[in-house]
């Protein structure tokens, strides 16, 4: 992944793992597997499980721990109330932004 990439993704990584929660509540892992399933596939597991405890401290998502049969628990996170408001904006940003710079590279103004 190159640096540019790794810039761009800082800014929108927490949109894009809420967007995967919406209506799918999911695991650390499985988040990082769908992530890579959809071709971020040099994203850190370490990246992941930050991001999740951000999100978590920040009250975008509910947190229930589910037995593992492999393990300990595990905390499977989906979408509340004020993550979906969270996810709204994001995705209003995003319009507002490649609508621009689809317009840049096109050449208008």
């Amino acid at each position: 992944m190159g640096k540019q990439m790794t810039e761009m993704l800082k800014g929108t990584l927490e949109g894009i793992v809420l967007a995967l929660l919406t209506g799918n509540p999911a695991y650390g892992y499985e988040i990082t597997t769908l992530l890579r399933g959809l071709g971020f596939t040099e994203i850190a597991e370490g990246t992941v499980y930050a991001l999740l405890v951000r999100i978590e401290q920040k009250g975008l998502v509910d947190v229930e721990k589910r037995p593992s049969e492999k393990g300990p628990p595990r905390k499977v996170y989906s979408l509340n109330e004020q993550g979906e408001k969270e996810l709204d904006e994001f995705w209003n940003t995003w319009s507002f932004l490649s609508e621009r710079l689809e317009q840049l590279r096109k050449g208008g103004k």
